[in-house]
């Protein structure tokens, strides 16, 4: 607990729902630390808690019980605006469904990113769409774009923020294979000093190229460690 390299904890974290007289448990008492640096796969098939996790994590929702740290803020004891202040300045999603906005440009979508980051240091949303393969698209409104194309526009928006945090839930999932790949690579790239990027995926292929995979399994973590045999590079993953 003393590790201030450490970007991600949760202590004891259970989450349960209620559907009218039924409780279902989507996580139950899961400990999780995350380093600066890390690039984590968490993999588990559907209902696993997998999405539950990483949006706890994004305080997108709350814990029923245990505690969330992340970059150094209890996120389960913040008020309304220090979490309004977190998900603006310290984490970034990047959806399955790529959530661009549709009334927007490329360049509009990215400059958004920008916008909203607040961030003395601003970055230029050409460059970042260049960076993600994009360049000569900032004009093109999503329905003119291929879902590999938009999907690279969510990340260029969410690398505009700066945040240190990029939470990935299924980025490939609704992508060729080559395309995925270039979205992993660029993915990958970004965990770093001071960073760490979060991808939620079913595909065990894509778990490969991690630094550490985290597995669940109804809502229990069933194994935390490298890749097994050994973490692979990104040109090596068939799917």
């Amino acid at each position: 607990m003393q590790d201030h390299r450490d970007l991600i904890v949760l202590e004891s974290v259970s989450r349960r729902y209620r559907l009218g007289a039924v409780t279902v448990t989507a996580l139950e008492n899961v400990d999780l630390h995350v380093d600066e640096g890390e690039f984590v796969v968490v993999l588990g098939p559907s209902g696993s808690g997998k999405t539950t996790l990483i949006n706890m994590i994004g305080a997108l929702d709350t814990p029923t019980e245990g505690r969330i740290r992340v970059a150094e803020v209890d996120i389960t004891r913040a008020s309304r605006k220090e979490l309004f202040d977190f998900r603006r300045k310290l984490v970034s999603f990047v959806f399955q469904s790529f959530n661009v906005f549709p009334g927007l440009t490329a360049g509009e979508n990215v400059q958004f990113g920008i916008d909203a980051s607040e961030r003395d240091e601003k970055r230029d949303a050409g460059e970042l769409l260049e960076r993600v393969g994009l360049a000569g698209r900032a004009d093109h409104f999503p329905h003119e774009l291929s879902g590999g194309e938009q999907q690279r526009v969510a990340i260029a928006r969410a690398l505009a923020t700066g945040n240190p945090i990029i939470l990935a839930d299924e980025p490939t999932g609704e992508l060729d294979f080559t395309t995925g790949v270039q979205i992993l690579e660029l993915l990958r790239a970004q965990a770093g000093p001071g960073t760490a990027v979060v991808v939620v995926t079913h595909n065990r292929e894509i778990s490969r190229i991690a630094d550490r995979v985290v597995e669940l399994s109804s809502g229990h973590i069933v194994r935390d460690g490298p890749p097994v045999g050994g973490r692979a590079a990104i040109s090596e993953l068939r799917w």
